[in-house]
């Protein structure tokens, strides 16, 4: 299987571990502001989905939005979070590059960045 054009990895900072198991979807974004759903996974035990793409579909100039379920994923660790999910939106200037878009994620915060 190839690796999709959009990537996503969660690491669980309390934890020091991969965020295994949380609920992902992709979404392009038009100029309101409505999502368009793309994909949809779920971590591995890892904490990678390199698969949010289905095979051969190739993204285009525009805003994305990620979204995280990190109610359940805590829920299940039975940990209090403050935030039941995280949403990333991001600019994709170049379709033809790979963008990871990794998740640094604690019950109370969260940082975010453009990996490779």
């Amino acid at each position: 299987m190839s690796q999709s054009p959009i990537t996503t990895h969660i690491l669980d900072t309390s934890r020091g571990r991969p965020a295994a198991g949380v609920h992902v979807t992709l979404e392009h974004l038009n100029d309101a502001g409505e999502g368009t759903l793309l994909g949809r996974g779920v971590t591995d035990a890892d904490g990678r989905l390199r698969d949010l793409l289905p095979g051969g579909v190739r993204p285009s100039v525009g805003t994305y939005r990620l979204t995280f379920a990190t109610a359940a994923y805590f829920a299940e660790l039975g940990v209090e979070a403050f935030y039941p999910s995280v949403s990333v939106v991001f600019q994709l200037r170049a379709p033809e590059e790979h963008h990871h878009v990794p998740l640094l994620l604690n019950p109370f915060g969260y940082s975010t960045y453009r990996g490779s």
